[in-house]
């Protein structure tokens, strides 16, 4: 291409810089990125050419590790003898689109009751959708949680981690998601220079009137919010 347009003196390698998905993975980035320098050096000396200025779209690498998603479990149902359900307060279609749409798997651990035994497990969504479901690890087929009684009013939260590229692009932040499930609550965590880590409130959680005003039903009249028939357009 050089010989063919002699001023082109960039180019872009595009993304795929993969990205930690289980906590058993670890990727050698350096040798990585060495090989495709090297790469793309032997080419250019090849041809006789300069080698160029590189460019990277890498993603996932640069953001993936931003977002995490917290889910509760809120129920528990024994499919058949070897199938055990733990149902979250969400939707994976939802919030980890990518986990539906792509088979994408992320770092998911329990955040309490560590101390307790495990039990294989399959995790639901809130949607009635057969797919909205995960039920294995990047590195595994099955998935295992603590064991919990949930009749006695245990609590067991769960972690996915590692999930800031790419899950609110399909419809936004706020914006209307799979079978109406709300945006979940969006807190944003940074650190200090003394090491302290500082919470704040993006969002609360997507509520039913904001939804409807995205759909349309709601026309702004001076302060007021109305909903009227004729608004609405066949």
């Amino acid at each position: 291409m050089k010989k063919i347009c002699p001023e082109l003196d960039s180019i872009d390698i595009g993304g795929g810089l993969p990205i930690q998905t289980s906590v058993v993975f670890n990727y050698d980035y350096q040798a990585m990125i060495d090989e495709i320098i090297e790469n793309i050096q032997w080419i250019c000396n090849k041809n006789n050419v300069p080698v160029p200025n590189i460019f990277t779209e890498f993603g996932s690498y640069t953001v993936g590790e931003s977002g995490a998603t917290l889910y509760k479990v809120i129920d528990k149902k024994q499919q058949n003898d070897r199938e055990l359900w733990y149902m979250v307060d969400g939707s994976f279609i939802t919030q980890l689109p990518d986990s539906w749409g792509i088979g994408q798997k992320y770092i998911m651990l329990p955040v309490n009751n560590w101390d307790a035994p495990y039990t294989k497990v399959n995790l639901g969504g809130l949607t009635c959708d057969s797919a909205d479901y995960y039920n294995t690890e990047a590195h595994s087929e099955d998935l295992y949680m603590p064991m919990f009684d949930y009749n006695s009013h245990e609590e067991q939260f769960i972690g996915f981690f590692h999930t800031g590229a790419y899950q609110e692009s399909l419809g936004g932040y706020g914006g209307i998601q799979h079978c109406l499930i709300p945006s979940p609550k969006h807190v944003l965590v940074s650190q200090d220079e003394d090491g302290n880590f500082m919470t704040e409130l993006f969002a609360e959680e997507q509520d039913a009137e904001s939804m409807i005003k995205v759909l349309g039903y709601r026309k702004q009249r001076g302060k007021a919010e109305h909903l009227f028939p004729e608004d609405i357009e066949e």
